[in-house]
């Protein structure tokens, strides 16, 4: 398939384009700038555009078979009223601009995969959360819930869509470990407040397999949770990293202190949720790390 790929320089976006690519898939990555003579790899192409914003990079969609979107401003930061509508805008406005540049009616099947978050499902204690599970009802739940009927109107275009609610992504080199491996070097790592909350994660590399599975199986739309199916408590995380990194994990991070410097985003990391990546599981997917400590162990070893 051909892909266009909004988001494709981050963290996760640059993973996905080397193993779609490795797949035999023909990859177009959208960013802000060409500034810079920046050389593409072997079967990706860059195409310059901003996709907050309406332009003639819209028009370049027809010409591809399917579109990932991994666009959205980062969550992990405190939250101010200035940051909370951006990470709103850049997720809303981002998904409206891609299906209004779905055209119609579509000459060929389309394939949109929009990223989602299982912040959907809000806080629900030890309750095991599916793909059926209903939103939640604080910050990030309904803007997941947003983001994600903004992308499911590409259906009335005739496109298959499918909602990939990502877990904590866990790999090298970025993501959260790249805030906290830092913190358990420094002897200072452990658990988040009591450290009994859920902590549902997928590794990387089980997250780009994960797509090209679901690339390959066009019965699946709607829905589905990209996230381990063994999520652990925060305390358990503590524990892997520190064995990992050969240092203790028993220094908590008190709930009030993590309230204090994160406001309202502190509420996420110290209720999380405990989601299972039902459809993935019943549609035969063969996750490579399931346990946490195999997980850790294969990021810090490398």
């Amino acid at each position: 398939m051909k892909i266009l790929i909004t988001g494709g320089t981050g963290f996760v976006g640059r993973q996905l384009t080397s193993r779609l690519v490795q797949d035999g898939h023909e990859i177009t990555i959208l960013t802000r700038s060409l500034k810079g003579g920046r050389e593409a790899p072997k079967g990706v192409s860059y195409l310059e555009g901003d996709p907050t914003r309406k332009g003639a990079w819209q028009g370049e969609i027809k010409n591809h078979d399917g579109l990932i979107n991994l666009a959205g401003a980062s969550i992990f930061t405190k939250w101010t009223e200035e940051h909370k509508k951006a990470i709103r805008e850049s997720r809303i406005l981002t998904t409206q601009n891609i299906v209004e540049g779905i055209p119609f009616p579509l000459e060929k099947p389309f394939h949109l995969f929009s990223t989602s978050a299982v912040g959907y499902y809000g806080f629900c204690g030890d309750e095991e959360l599916t793909e059926d599970s209903p939103p939640g009802d604080d910050f990030l739940a309904r803007i997941a819930a947003e983001w994600e009927g903004e992308a499911l109107k590409a259906r009335e275009k005739g496109a298959r869509v499918v909602i990939t609610r990502f877990g904590i992504v866990l790999g090298e080199k970025g993501g959260a470990l790249g805030q906290m491996i830092p913190l358990f070097k420094k002897y200072i790592g452990g658990p988040i407040g009591s450290g009994n909350q859920w902590f549902s994660w997928i590794h990387l590399k089980d997250l780009t397999e994960a797509f090209v599975f679901l690339l390959k199986h066009s019965e699946i739309s709607g829905p589905v949770n990209v996230s381990s199916p063994q999520p652990v408590r925060n305390k358990e995380l503590a524990r892997a990293l520190g064995k990992a990194l050969h240092r203790p994990s028993f220094i908590p991070a008190p709930a009030f202190m993590v309230r204090w410097v994160l406001g309202e985003f502190g509420s996420v990391i110290l209720e999380g949720q405990r989601v299972i990546p039902k459809r993935l599981l019943e549609n035969g997917f063969v996750f490579q790390y399931s346990d946490i400590h195999q997980a850790i162990q294969s990021i810090i070893g490398s």
